[in-house]
């Protein structure tokens, strides 16, 4: 949920640095416009890395991703 009452924004754009350490950078209602903002922020292309080790990729994950770290 959001702070919008009933909206249910399930994708998620994450920020995964080079320590491995993660960040939920936004929330969308689709998969399409998650994947745009990643890509816009240097994602490229789902979790796929590149740069230097401090660098960061940005992942599109959907809520209650396995995971678990940001839900």
């Amino acid at each position: 949920m959001s702070g919008d009452g009933d909206t249910v924004l399930p994708w998620h754009v994450i920020r995964e640095d080079g320590h491995g350490n993660r960040y939920r950078v936004g929330s969308y209602a689709t998969r399409t416009e998650a994947q745009r903002v990643a890509d816009r922020l240097g994602g490229g292309g789902g979790r796929a890395k590149g740069g230097s080790e401090g660098d960061g990729s940005y992942l599109v994950e959907p809520l209650g991703c396995a995971s678990g770290e940001y839900a």
